[in-house]
């Protein structure tokens, strides 16, 4: 079984109260169109209408050569963390997305990497968690690498 996992509420809420993102810089505020906004925290799309956050995440512990940072959208109002045992709505928009192993070390694990169609997200994931080596897995834009969520055994 799977867990997919948002980035954390503590985070989050400090985010929406104006805390630096991972460069430094306030979050920008912007009203959603209703098209490609995802938000990394309930794991759905922004409404056409909802004012929304841009800003850098960084989603591993410290500084370290493969702490990647990139964009991220997230709702500028409170919103629910996603706690669902099911494939969040934000998996379900793009054709394949991106499954990366790491290790406890938050370091990723060479030949993990990989273009994973949406039907095929559970069992590449639950695959690369029988492994010994991968601890968890991320899953990215296969756009433009943004990162989505990470899926834990549960």
């Amino acid at each position: 079984m799977l867990r997919y996992t948002p980035i954390p509420s503590a985070d989050v809420t400090a985010l929406q109260q104006g805390k630096p993102d991972a460069y430094g810089m306030i979050p920008e505020r912007h009203i959603s169109d209703g098209q490609g906004m995802p938000c990394r925290h309930c794991l759905a799309n922004i409404d056409a209408g909802a004012p929304y956050l841009i800003l850098a995440y960084r989603p591993f512990p410290a500084l370290q050569p493969y702490a990647e940072t990139g964009p991220i959208f997230l709702h500028a109002e409170e919103c629910k963390a996603y706690e669902e045992a099911a494939k969040p709505p934000i998996l379900t928009t793009s054709k394949d997305y991106i499954l990366r192993g790491y290790s406890n070390e938050h370091r990723i694990i060479y030949g993990t990497g990989a273009a994973t169609a949406v039907e095929d997200i559970e069992r590449y994931a639950a695959e690369l968690l029988n492994r010994n080596d991968v601890a968890y897995v991320h899953v990215r834009s296969a756009r433009n690498n943004c990162y989505q969520c990470r899926i834990e055994a549960a």
